[in-house]
């Protein structure tokens, strides 16, 4: 099984691991893509205002380009551990004991703009690139990602749960994964789609995902661990979820 994560803008900065070394991540068919991208990224940082606009950043968030510049340099930190915000801090990965923090690092992973696909363990420095930039020169990430990504998503043993957004499930289509969305619910038994805080949702989701013993082979399975978790969830045709909260 894989869960697949949506990334986080913010990233933890720091880390205490040695320099990004692109031959030490997993998933090397994606080492070509990854190194363009790493090479445009870092050296589009020379010039600020062009980052800037690449990026669709304001002038305040000039250190986030700063940080696009030490890409090779900066210190790496697991994916899991890089990635912050309301779906990290729901999956809480650093209170999970020994064995069920193996198991994170097995069946989560990180859909990501820059490297694609990151795994938990994997050493990556902090950055700033989203779905929907798009760097001088190389067109829509888009069409870098699809034709090598692809591939390995489809190639997954086991079902994929596919908690992207929308902007990186564009990055690559996964045929047969299980689709996750979070609508809230009123009194009236009214529902809507829930936008930011879906991702405290999915977060817990995956957390209970990764704490399980035997692994979900099926979307029955996932259904059974999610209602055991607590979630209201109910399934939505072949290959679908949906998350039911209170307004």
């Amino acid at each position: 099984m894989l869960v697949l994560l949506p990334p986080s803008e913010t990233k933890a900065a720091g880390g205490e691991g040695a320099p990004l070394d692109l031959e030490h991540l997993s998933t090397p068919e994606l080492t070509p893509v990854r190194r363009t991208l790493l090479e445009t990224l870092s050296a589009l940082a020379d010039d600020i205002p062009a980052s800037l606009d690449a990026l669709g950043l304001s002038e305040r968030q000039v250190e986030e380009v700063h940080r696009n510049a030490e890409l090779w340099d900066a210190p790496t930190a697991p994916a899991l551990q890089r990635y912050t915000g309301v779906l990290y801090d729901a999956l809480d990965v650093g209170s999970l004991p020994g064995e069920e923090r193996a198991r994170a690092d097995e069946r989560l992973a990180v859909a990501s703009a820059l490297f694609g696909l990151v795994r938990g363990t994997d050493a990556i420095p902090a950055y700033r690139l989203s779905a929907s930039s798009s760097l001088p020169g190389l067109g829509t990430l888009r069409g870098m990602w699809r034709p090598v990504l692809e591939p390995v998503l489809g190639a997954v043993d086991g079902p994929v749960v596919d908690l992207r957004s929308g902007a990186y499930a564009a990055l690559a289509k996964i045929p047969g994964a299980i689709a996750v969305r979070v609508l809230s619910e009123d009194a009236h038994g009214t529902r809507k789609v829930v936008s930011h805080h879906n991702k405290a949702h999915k977060g817990r989701l995956a957390r209970a995902l990764a704490q399980v013993p035997d692994e979900p082979r099926d979307i029955e399975d996932v259904l059974t661990v999610a209602k055991e978790a607590g979630l209201r969830v109910e399934r939505e045709g072949d290959h679908g979820l949906c998350v039911v909260v209170e307004a």
